[in-house]
Order: structure tokens, then C-alpha cells, then sequence
């Protein structure tokens, strides 16, 4: 190999890391903001006079609008380019973050929290620019370190937040923390505009035909599409009863939302008929095909995943305290054990995937995740502690590992569609995180692990008939030809 040849293909590596680190990076902005309300709920509610009832509703609305915002966004990046629409999130992520740092009432701070939950469907936008930029064979790990890295920015938040809010001092100290963060959200905005590109060089940025839905390629998948968009919709409404349940939300205006949401749904029904009712008389090329079956698949593997990890990572320190015996302090280190290991188990699934196959690697690490949690439901007081958490850490591992698998697979369904791929697989991890917190509020721990354990098998069952990616992808080019594109 020629000096030439090494330093270009030093340059393109270069290239790629640089994209990778600038990007996760900006996830992690996004999660450091998403999340840094959590840390300061004490401070928030001695400054304001909450009551733990409105405590519990912010927590509740700072989930809420992340479902439909993954699906949202990931239209965007697909028509707008991973670089401007992450640009657009870094600056909406720091103008939501100073509109609840100055909220002076309830109402407000409320609705700052519900609008803040857009800003958790900013992960959606990286997987896609990520497989514009690297080969399938380095794909599994780049999106994994991706998805591993950004985070660690709750954890970050966790940890630095409280100590910033007593530095600044007084009832407000919860607000120029948070406020900071809108600063750092907004500063790196403009450098990841400066420093992003959304393809390399001489590569095409593909887009959808139509805007305003996914494209569907057979008369099969158009229902097998309407039917998965049901537990969106079903999610929030879950969300909205809820809140009812707390006492903060009429019995009418709940069921105001519930009609609301019903009317959306088939209003999107309608529009993403419109969009591809051209497949009812003209089948769409083979080449051109894709099965949405993966999409379907993938989707229900995230719910019980990172739907999972969320309901998790919420209730393990009272866990390891009313199980041991032990200071909530030390159960809380103990907890959050869980939640760090995504930084080795995230990229260690992604590379599993790119060395031994993305379906069988999924399957395995799932199978694996679920016997971790049925060990999970069998932890007693009797049991060593060290031992508790030993199980506890590997049942993370397989959780993340198969969690960053998922995403291995996601950007080889259909390049044009990578961000709606995403983001809809992206929206069943938050719908699964309500579902698992909601049977978490009816159930002993022991009974809810076990539940999970169930749910992962489940999702093994189904990767089962996952098929393996092709080795090329057919794309329409802008002049109408065919190109067919290597993954592999």
C-alpha cells in the first residue's frame, strides 16, 4: 500500500471518529439536559412548595412527549440531514431548559417539563447520520459507543448538579444549575454545525419520496404498520390516566385527551394512506422492498430492553435497601451500577453483532438477559450482597448488549428511512419504560423481575424470525436510476 493511500485512508478514519465523538457528544448534551430536573426535585420542590403529588407529575410529563417526538424527528432527520436537525434540537434543548429554569409557577414549570420531553428523541437523530458514515462491518460498535456514551449524561447530571446548585447557593441554585445546562446545550449547537457533515465526501444523502409518514412497500405491511402504531397512542393514554389517578387531572379532561388521541391516530391512519396508497394498485419494484416485519421486530426487542433498563434503574436503590438492610446512600452506588454499565455493554453488543451476525447475536444476548433477570427475582436478604450485585451488573451487561444490537440493525432496513426506522423503534423503548413502570406499581420487586425476564424471552422468541441484513440496499437516485449500495 502506497504513502498516499495510507494517509487517505488514515484521513477517512479520521473522519469517521471525528463525526462519532462530535455526535455522542451531543447526545449526551441532550441527556444531560433531558434528565437534569431529577437530581434537583428536592431543591425544586422546598424553592416552589410542591407537593410529592406535583412531583410525581413532572416526572411523569418529562417521558410523555419523547413518544411521538422519536417519530417526529426521525422524519426530520430523514428529509432535513442528521446535521441541521441536530443543530435544531441543541437549540430547542437550551431555549426549553431556560423556560423551566425561570418558571414561576407550577402550571409553567409543568409545561416546561412536558415540552422538555421532546428533547429525548434527539438519540434518533445520531443513528442515522452515524450509518451514513460507517460500513457495516464497524457499524454495530460506532452506533453502540454512541448509544453507550450519550447516556452517561443522566448520570453526569446526577452527579454534578446538586453540588452545582449548593455552589450557586439560595432557593434559585436549582435554576442557574439547570440554566447552565441550557448554556452548554446552546454553545455546542453552533459547534456541531460548524463541524458536521452529513455524508462524507461524493457520498448521497438519501431522502424519502414523501414526507409526512413512512413508506410502506407491500399491502401486508401497510396494516401490520397502522396495527404498531396503536401502542403509541395507547402508552399516552396510559401517561394521562396516571396523572389522573394522582388527583391532577379531571376525570373530563382526561377523557378528553383519550378522544384526542384517538382522533390523532386516525388522522395519521388516513395520512400515511394517502402517502402510499399507490402500493394498493401498483406493487413497488422487488429491489426496492423492504420487509417491515424487521422494523416490527426490532421495535418489541427496544420495548423490553431499554423499556426495561428505565424501570429498572428507577427502583433498584429502594431495591437494595428494603432487600439488605443497607444506608440508601449505598444503595443508591449500587444502583446506579446498573445504569453505568451501558458506557461497556452498549458498544460490546455492537461489535458482537458485527463479528457473529446481527440476528443471532441479538437472540443470545436477549436469551441471556432473560435468565439474568429470572436470577434477579430470585434475590433474598439471605443472599450475599456481593453476590446480588454480581447478577445485577450481568444482567445489565446482556440488557445493553442486546439493547446496542438492536440498533446494529437498525440503519441496514432502509437507508432513506433510517431516522423513522429509529425513531419508531426508539418510541417502543418508551413505551415499554411505561408499561414496565406501571406493572412495577402492582407487583413485589421479585414478581416484577420475573415479569421482565418473561417479556425478554418473549422478544427472543419474536428476533427469531428476524432476518439477517442484506449485503446491499437499493436506493433511488436523485435522476430516478436504481443504486444498488454494499453494506458489507
Amino acid at each position: 500500500m502506497t504513502d498516499t493511500s495510507l494517509r487517505a485512508n488514515f484521513l477517512s478514519f479520521s473522519g469517521r471518529a471525528r463525526i462519532l465523538h462530535t455526535t455522542w457528544f451531543a447526545f449526551f448534551v441532550t441527556f444531560l439536559v433531558w434528565f437534569s430536573h431529577a437530581p434537583l426535585l428536592l431543591a425544586i420542590q422546598e424553592s416552589m412548595g410542591l407537593t410529592d403529588q406535583q412531583i410525581k407529575v413532572l416526572l411523569i410529563l418529562n417521558v410523555a412527549l419523547t413518544i411521538p417526538a422519536r417519530i417526529i424527528t426521525g422524519m426530520l432527520v430523514d428529509s432535513y440531514g442528521p446535521r441541521k436537525t441536530y443543530t435544531a434540537m441543541l437549540v430547542l434543548t437550551a431555549a426549553l431548559c431556560f423556560f423551566f429554569a425561570t418558571a414561576q409557577s407550577y402550571e409553567v414549570l409543568a409545561l416546561a417539563r412536558f415540552l422538555m420531553g421532546f428533547v429525548g428523541a434527539g438519540f434518533v437523530i445520531g443513528i442515522r447520520l452515524i450509518s451514513e458514515w460507517y460500513p457495516a462491518r464497524q457499524l454495530g460498535l460506532a452506533e453502540g459507543i454512541y448509544k453507550g456514551m450519550g447516556n452517561v449524561g443522566s448520570a453526569v447530571a446526577a452527579i454534578t448538579l446538586p453540588t452545582l446548585a449548593v455552589m450557586f447557593g439560595g432557593d434559585d441554585g436549582w435554576r442557574y444549575a439547570t440554566a447552565l445546562t441550557g448554556v452548554i446545550a446552546l454553545a455546542y449547537s453552533g459547534f456541531y454545525y460548524m463541524n458536521i457533515t452529513d455524508t462524507p465526501a461524493g457520498s448521497t444523502y438519501f431522502k424519502p419520496n414523501k414526507s409526512g409518514g413512512m413508506e410502506i412497500t407491500s399491502k401486508r405491511d401497510f396494516f401490520f404498520y397502522q396495527l404498531m402504531n396503536i401502542p403509541m397512542y395507547g402508552a399516552m393514554a396510559v401517561l394521562t390516566w396516571k396523572v389522573a389517578g394522582l388527583g391532577l387531572l379531571s376525570d373530563t379532561a382526561a377523557y378528553i385527551i383519550y378522544a384526542v388521541l384517538a382522533a390523532i391516530y386516525f388522522f395519521q391512519a388516513s395520512k400515511i394512506y394517502s402517502i402510499n396508497k399507490d402500493i394498493f394498485h401498483t406493487p413497488v419494484e422487488e429491489v426496492l422492498q423492504y420487509n417491515f416485519k424487521q422494523v416490527a421486530i426490532l421495535s418489541i426487542c427496544y420495548a423490553v430492553t431499554f423499556g426495561s433498563e428505565l424501570a429498572v434503574v428507577s427502583m433498584l436503590p429502594l431495591f437494595f435497601r428494603d432487600t439488605f438492610l443497607i444506608p440508601i446512600s449505598l444503595a443508591a452506588m449500587f444502583g446506579a451500577c446498573f445504569a453505568i454499565t451501558d458506557v461497556i455493554s452498549c458498544p460490546s453488543g455492537g461489535s458482537i453483532s458485527d463479528k457473529f451476525g446481527r440476528k443471532t447475536s441479538l437472540v443470545v444476548l436477549l436469551c441471556g438477559a432473560a435468565i439474568g433477570f429470572f436470577a434477579m427475582s430470585q434475590i433474598t436478604g439471605e443472599w450475599p450482597i456481593a453476590m446480588a450485585v454480581a447478577v445485577m451488573v450481568v444482567s445489565s451487561f446482556f440488557l445493553g448488549s442486546a439493547a446496542g444490537c438492536v440498533f446494529a440493525v437498525v440503519p441496514l432496513i432502509k437507508r432513506r428511512l433510517t431516522g423513522q426506522i429509529a425513531g419508531m423503534v426508539g418510541a417502543y423503548g418508551n413505551i415499554g419504560a411505561v408499561i414496565f413502570l406501571t406493572i412495577f406499581s402492582l407487583l413485589s420487586p421479585a414478581a416484577f423481575f420475573m415479569t421482565i425476564a418473561v417479556g425478554i424471552a418473549f422478544a427472543a422468541a419474536c428476533a427469531m424470525f428476524l432476518d439477517e441484513p442484506k449485503s446491499t440496499l437499493a436506493e433511488v437516485m436523485p435522476d430516478g436510476t436504481i443504486q444498488l449500495i454494499e453494506v458489507h
